[in-house]
């Protein structure tokens, strides 16, 4: 029996595998989130920081939560050692939750993604 050997130029076949393996579909999705979302990352975290006074950003994200295009914010607060994380609605700028986690809550969440 005889085998048969395509050639396939390696840059398409470099891009069949990162297709596959979903190297760009974090990037689209990301895109495809802004795309979506009415309030910007600016006016969200104005007013996340009304339920954190005198925080400061750690981090933030756009994220799909149960249905809903939420930002989500990590905020430190310079009179605790717990973090302020407050969701603020993508579309309406209403805040969904404020959630204080304490560094071990925050460290397991980290591990859990």
């Amino acid at each position: 029996m005889k085998k048969l050997f395509l050639s396939v130029p390696s840059s398409l076949l470099l891009a069949a595998i990162l297709g596959l393996s979903g190297g760009c579909a974090t990037e689209k999705s990301s895109a495809e989130l802004q795309s979506r979302a009415r309030i910007s990352r600016e006016q969200a975290l104005q007013i996340a920081l009304t339920k954190a006074p005198g925080g400061t950003l750690k981090s933030g994200e756009l994220e799909e939560e149960k249905g809903k295009l939420i930002w989500s914010f990590d905020i430190s607060v310079p009179t605790s050692k717990d973090i302020t994380e407050v969701s603020v609605d993508a579309i309406t700028g209403d805040v969904i939750s404020v959630e204080q986690e304490t560094p071990a809550q925050e460290e397991k969440e980290k591990k859990e993604k």
